[in-house]
């Protein structure tokens, strides 16, 4: 397939990207967070039917809801997402906290993906204040994970970077790059410089994660204003908000020609103080903000031409 190098503020379509279960998120803090990997199926294709065209996935201990790169746990849900959507898959190599470089390509290199992430740098990610919440925590590793992420480094070293893209280039595999930070964009730069990467760039700007860029509409713009002056033309670029911040800062990514991620691995909420029930409930709501701005949701197929991917 031939890559259309389109800048995504021309584009009336919006990609809309689901990150179902993450690996930071524990089982404690929602009932509606998706462990098991029925769970992770089910909600997987209710996200694609409402407009996803992406899937972002982790996996999970069933019995615990831990972080795992176990592939026999990824064999259970990615072939039933495959058989009842038409949804991109697009598969973490940031695994979970804690997790080697061999261990978070596990399921990459045995599913051979459209699509996965690709994070291009290293940075503190800090969510230790969530082990602090008055809770009934269901497993016992679910404190103890989060308190320690006050000393922990989420590790992406230029090394590291080129290891992930010559396991997983030849697999015809294309790259989400995750960019936590202005910094990162020089990085994924500095590759594309190499010739170690190809546009056309699919670059997810990413807010509100303690020890990354804060969650200011004036942080996005330089984002994107940085990522024009490195890219020009060939990138599409994609927001995503943590937590709280991830309507407001999706929509105004939507306002400046952006596409969006929503999903119960960067937010366990559709509303201040309520729950979403599922993942879908995130996608409608953003679909709903999308389609009152006179736009229109990216199909799979349509996201495959743009991102010039593989295809199924």
């Amino acid at each position: 397939m031939t890559a259309k190098k389109i800048p995504a503020q021309k584009s009336k379509k919006v990609i809309i990207s689901c990150a179902i279960t993450g690996s930071i998120h524990t089982p404690s803090m929602s009932p509606y967070l998706p462990v098991t990997p029925d769970q992770i199926a089910e909600q997987s294709v209710q996200a694609a039917r409402v407009g996803a065209a992406i899937i972002h996935l982790h996996a999970r201990k069933p019995t615990t809801g831990e972080p795992t790169s176990d592939t026999t746990i990824f064999s259970q849900f990615i072939p039933r997402i495959e058989q009842d959507c038409d949804a991109i898959i697009n598969i973490s190599t940031g695994g979970g906290l804690g997790m080697s470089l061999d261990d978070r390509l596990n399921a990459a290199q045995k599913f051979q993906p459209e699509l996965c992430s690709l994070n291009m740098g290293s940075i503190n990610f800090d969510v230790s204040r969530a082990a602090k919440a008055d809770m009934n925590w269901k497993n016992s590793w679910e404190p103890l994970f989060l308190k320690q992420t006050d000393n922990m480094v989420f590790k992406n070293t230029f090394r590291d970077i080129a290891y992930i893209l010559d396991r997983i280039s030849p697999l015809g595999t294309r790259f989400e790059y995750e960019c936590y930070d202005v910094g990162h964009l020089y990085n994924l730069a500095h590759f594309a410089e190499q010739g170690l990467i190809k546009p056309p760039f699919f670059i997810q700007f990413i807010f509100g994660v303690m020890g990354g860029i804060g969650a200011d509409t004036q942080n996005m713009e330089f984002m994107k204003q940085t990522a024009d002056k490195l890219f020009g033309k060939d990138y599409l670029w994609s927001v995503l908000g943590a937590g709280r911040h991830q309507f407001p800062m999706a929509e105004h990514a939507i306002q400046m020609g952006g596409n969006v991620r929503v999903g119960l691995e960067d937010n366990l909420y559709i509303a201040k103080g309520q729950l979403a029930k599922n993942n879908a409930e995130q996608v409608l709501a953003i679909r709903k903000i999308i389609e009152q701005k006179g736009l229109q949701v990216a199909g799979p197929d349509e996201t495959r031409d743009m991102l010039g991917l593989k295809g199924k």
